[in-house]
This record gives structure tokens, sequence and C-alpha cells, in this order.
């Protein structure tokens, strides 16, 4: 017997699965902490984490697995790391952290970004970057460079969240493809660190680490770490990726045509595609896949739909007007009440700038409130509506680029875990969800036996996955969400104006 371990960094937890490598099962998992992790926000719109928290609760959620099952370590052959997409971790050349990490729903660099689009000029960004600066890893970088001159002058080198981590493991500090696109540092047409990027902000390429494939040996398990850790040391890192792409290798989506949805702290519709194309505004983004130029300089891109407020949102509205109840409770009362929740529409954008709306930030809004005819269960259920609603309104401008999925694949997990979440996605779509057992700590997992060659291809990683449940669009009450749909559009499109 062999195992594979996977972590899952994410903005409100760690989660680690040990996998038996021959049936692709997880054994066990474990997460850290049991609340989840605060971020830090000096002023609105901002968002930080420090990367030694990450790390501390991926060293206690790996204990708290070793206490639930009794393994060999000498048996794990292999890790893979998922991570919160975006963030900015900077180091300086002992490896030190010189700052909190800038994180995905930070909205501050909004302005350094649209102004290297203007400046750099829109058909180049797009043609080469796919995406607008925006608000990415780059422009947060800029905002650096401008606001902290005396912390950007201390870098060494730049990371994401899970680079950061693989370097505490091993030691070495790599960065691939897939990651520098989701910075926006990627050039897709010379398939290099983007000289515009650079030129521009004024970055040099020694920022970066060594540049490595997504499937591949990012280093071994340190001697002291392999200790603190209670594992074997010398183990390779061989898998990493951004918490989204690795999502849709969870689920198997990895050819064209093939779709993934998630809906943890934010909300993901994630489609593949072969042609290097972008959104001319913007709005969705299009990054290298884990698979990217795996073969034959085979492209496989990702084109990637964010809400940022959803289950942020479900969260606030445990935290504010669930009292004593838990997710599930709130999940009965919300299919208690009427597709439409009577009139009450939640616009869920209350957790930084948007993408869909050019990096707009104008916040959650809740309208039509009755005081006379609205209870607790219609806010819970309006709040899932609106943020299934605002899914599907993404979905319809992926369309416009050609990305519209005949099925959509998601773990059952989070919000998929509501039949009215899952059933608002689905009749709202006019698309069948299939739910899977799975997540991202697992599929990190088998990332790592994909990098480690156990398997013959990456579809081979995937040959015991069982589909858990089909949720198919119901006929007769189309015309209630979609009436449900376009109220909510109204609303929307109100506000927008």
């Amino acid at each position: 017997m062999k195992y594979l371990l996977g972590y899952d960094v994410g903005s409100s937890s760690v989660k680690v699965a040990l996998l038996d490598i021959e049936t692709g099962k997880a054994v066990a998992t474990a997460t850290s902490p049991d609340q989840e992790m605060g971020m830090i926000a000096h002023q609105a719109g901002w968002a930080e984490q420090h990367p030694d928290s990450w790390w501390q609760e991926a060293v206690n959620a790996t204990h708290k697995l070793k206490a639930k099952y009794h393994f060999d370590p000498a048996l794990v052959v292999g890790i893979g790391i998922s991570y919160q997409m975006h963030g900015l971790v900077v180091v300086d050349k002992t490896n030190k952290v010189l700052r909190p990490s800038i994180i995905w729903c930070d909205s501050r660099a909004v302005g350094q970004g649209q102004k290297a689009f203007e400046t750099i000029g829109q058909e180049q960004c797009l043609s080469h970057l796919l995406n607008s600066p925006g608000n990415f890893t780059a422009s947060k970088l800029a905002w650096v460079k401008e606001n902290e001159p005396a912390i950007f002058a201390q870098i060494d080198k730049i990371m994401l969240p899970g680079d950061y981590i693989a370097l505490l493991l091993t030691g070495h500090a790599t960065c691939s493809n897939s990651g520098l696109s989701e910075g926006i540092f990627w050039d897709f047409k010379t398939n290099s660190i983007s000289e515009d990027i650079l030129n521009y902000y004024g970055f040099s390429k020694s920022l970066f680490p060594e540049l490595k494939p997504v499937f591949s040996n990012h280093g071994e398990l340190k001697s002291d770490i392999a200790l603190d850790l209670g594992l074997k040391a010398g183990i390779p890192v061989t898998y990493k990726a951004g918490d989204q792409p690795n999502n849709a290798l969870s689920l198997n989506v990895l050819e064209p045509g093939e779709v993934a949805a998630t809906a943890g702290t934010s909300g993901v519709v994630y489609a593949v595609t072969d042609q290097v194309a972008y959104d001319p505004q913007s709005r969705v983004n299009t990054f290298a896949h884990v698979n990217h130029h795996m073969k034959d300089n085979e492209n496989r891109l990702g084109v990637l739909l964010c809400i940022n407020g959803t289950g942020i949102l479900n969260r606030w509205i445990k935290d504010n007007f669930a009292g004593n109840l838990n997710y599930a409770q709130m999940n009965e009362k919300a299919a208690q009440v009427a597709v439409g929740s009577n009139g009450l529409i939640v616009l869920p954008f209350g957790n930084g700038a948007e993408r869909i709306f050019n990096n707009r930030n104008f916040g959650a809004n809740f309208a039509n409130l009755d005081f006379n005819q609205h209870s607790q269960s219609h806010i819970f259920r309006a709040s899932q509506e609106g943020i299934a609603f605002s899914l599907k309104y993404g979905m319809d401008i992926m369309a416009e680029t050609g990305d519209t999925p005949k099925v959509i694949r998601a773990g059952k997990a989070n919000m998929f875990l509501s039949k009215v979440f899952a059933e608002t996605i689905v009749n709202t779509a006019g698309v069948p969800v299939e739910l899977y057992d799975t997540d991202g700590a697992k599929g990190a997992a088998l990332g790592a036996g994909i990098g480690l060659g156990y398997f013959a291809n990456a579809k081979d990683a995937f040959d015991k996955m069982e589909i858990l449940e089909v949720i198919e669009p119901n006929i007769a009450s189309k015309d209630q969400y979609v009436s449900a749909y376009n109220n909510w559009k109204t609303t929307l499109e109100k506000q927008i104006d």
C-alpha cells in the first residue's frame, strides 16, 4: 500500500487528505482551524492574511490527520498542493515574509491594473496576457512598490500562496506557467514571463522563482520539517496548482468543453478550452490550465468566472441571522420557501470588486424586503438564490466567448450541499449538475500521483471516480425559476446603472 498526501490551502482553512494510491479513495481527511480563519482589513476593500498562519494550520491539520488514521509515514510517496489563487507573498533573501499576503479578494490594486491596461494597450494586453492586469498579483506587487518602497526594496522572491507552502516544505522556491498566468505575469504568445508587464511595472525577472511544470518535482520534504509533521524526509512535492484549476482537475475536467463549478468562499464556474481566446472586457478570465502544454504544446486553458460573495455571504447570513442554526438547518428552512423568495432579492456582491462588473465594487443589496411578509427562511432562500443567479449571470457572459456547458461537475460540498442552491443553478441555467465525492485536498493528492508518473496519463487518475448524484432541470418548474431570475436581473441592472 502507498499513499499520496494533498493539501488545500484556502483563505478559510487548510485541509489535508491522505489517499490510497491504488483505490484513489481518501482514507482520512482533516481540517484546521475548526473555525474559519480571519482576514486583516485595515481599510474597506482590503484583505490580508499572514502566510505563516497558513503554514501553522497546515501543520495542525497534518497532526489531526495522523491522530485520526494511523499510517506508516514511509508509505507516503508524494505531496500535492492546492492554494487560494492570486495572493501575493513576498520574501527576502532568508525566505522571511516581509508583509502579510495581499489575498485574492483584496481590491486595492484596481487602479494600478487599470492604468497598466491603458498604458500597455488593451489589444496588446488581451492578445498576449488574455486578460487585463486588473486586480491580480502583478498589480498587487505594483501597489507594494508604489506604497511600500522600503519593503519592495527588500524583496528577493515573489510567490503565490502554494509556492510559499512548498518553499517551507522543501526549502526550494518554484513557480509554473499556470501560476504565473493567474498572476497576469505570463505571455501566451511567447510562452514566457511577460516583458510588457516587467517593463511597465519595473519588475526584475530575478524576482521569480525557478519555473517548472505543474506536474514535476518541486523539491523534497526537508528533514526538520518532516520531523515536525511526523512524516518521512525526502517525500517529493510533485504538484502545485491554484484552487480553481485544481478543483477542475479533481473533477476530471481536463479537456475542451468540460466544465467545473465550486461554491466555497467564492463561487466559480471554470470551463476548459483549447482556444487561446479572451473576453474583450475581462469580465471572465483565461488562465493556463494544469495540463496546458503538458504534451506537444497542446493548449489547455481555463476560462474562469468568479463571484466573490458566495460562501462568505452564506457565512455572514449564518452569523447574523441564523442564531444557533447550522448550515444544514438553514438549508432545510430555505427549502420551505417557494421559488423567488416571495419577491425578496439579494445581490451578493459584498466582498470586494467583482470582475464581471469590470472591477466595480458596489456592495451587497437586499431589495423588496417586507417586514410583514419576509421571515428568516426567506432571507436564507433569497441569499442562496442570489448567489446562484449571479453565477447564471456570469455564465451568460462566458457564453459570449463560446463557453456553453452541456453539464457541470461539482464536488458535493459547501453550498452544493443545499438542495435550494443546486436546483436553482440547474433550473436557471438549464444544465444538469453532476456531484462527486471530491474536494481540493483530494484533487491535490491525485495531482501528486500524476506528477510522480504513477498514472499513465492524467485521465487514468480518475478511472475509479463515481458520480454521487445527478440533478436534472425540472421542466415543470422552469418558468418559476426563469421569472425569479429575470426579476433578480432587473434589480441588478438598476443597481449597475
